[in-house]
């Protein structure tokens, strides 16, 4: 009971601050994927560190930074899209330090880098994108990102509430034991349902497009949570991190935004151009 109350507490605080860094606009949305950004890359480099690959951090801390802010100038519409490029010399940078390192095995250092990067910043900097969909205009619609989390959120909750009520069969017993089919097609459910219900109050996408996107995000979150726990089997470790009582780790939270925002962003444009 203890336990289960640290994690309502923890998750209302964190619904808190990410309804508040989505409606207070886009500087603020910004600076919220930023600090999620810097955070889960925290995470992944601690549990991927050994000795050869100890200073990644910094490297990778610093093109996830370049690579967020010029994807916001961008997709804000300050600037053009030739600010994307300033991100190539940052990243052959990178390549040319590892040059003057200690380290005797750098490639497997650039590999972490790099890996982290694809991993968590490039599909937060296609959530940063979100927002200012549809264009012209670069106008930003808070709607858009608070529709994905709804329904990631439900899509979660529901599969852990079924999980437990109904859960018998495992869904993938080599990587996720706990994980359900009843609780699987339960939360999907769920996030139908919010799906179905967020069409009817924000009409920026037809009801289908609504659902076709509740699908993908099912799908991709599922399998975005499955590659996370791949990534906790395979080194051994229960949770990514203990910044979130009752939750773990930052990796823990976001594993299914991280698995499904580049996919709703490609729906997206396909829908919008």
């Amino acid at each position: 009971m203890t336990n289960f109350k640290t994690r309502v507490l923890t998750g209302i605080a964190l619904v808190t601050v990410i309804l508040g860094g989505i409606w207070l606009g886009p500087v603020y949305f910004a600076g919220l994927l930023l600090i999620i950004n810097m955070l889960s890359l925290h995470e992944f480099y601690r549990l991927l560190e050994t000795p050869d690959t100890r200073l990644a951090g910094t490297a990778g801390y610093f093109l996830s930074g370049s690579l967020i802010i010029t994807t916001y100038i961008v997709s804000s519409g300050i600037g053009g899209w030739e600010w994307l490029l300033l991100n190539l010399p940052v990243g052959f940078g990178i390549f040319v330090a590892s040059l003057y390192g200690s380290g005797y095995r750098p490639f497997q250092s650039l590999a972490v880098i790099f890996l982290g990067i694809i991993c968590i910043c490039l599909p937060l900097c296609c959530l940063l994108a979100l927002p200012f969909l549809p264009k012209p205009g670069n106008i930003y619609h808070a709607e858009v990102p608070l529709s994905v989390f709804l329904l990631l959120w439900s899509n979660d909750s529901g599969a852990y509430l079924c999980g437990k009520l109904t859960g018998k069969h495992p869904l993938f017993k080599r990587i996720s034991p706990k994980k359900t089919w009843e609780g699987s097609v339960g939360g999907a459910m769920v996030c139908l349902l919010i799906g179905y219900l967020i069409s009817r109050h924000i009409p920026l996408l037809k009801t289908a497009d609504w659902l076709m996107l509740t699908f993908i995000i099912i799908v991709s979150g599922t399998y975005g949570d499955l590659i996370k726990s791949l990534l906790k089997r395979s080194l051994n470790v229960k949770d990514s991190g203990t910044i979130l009582p009752g939750h773990g780790g930052m990796l823990d939270r976001f594993d299914s935004l991280l698995g499904s925002a580049p996919f709703v962003l490609i729906y997206l444009i396909m829908v919008w151009r």
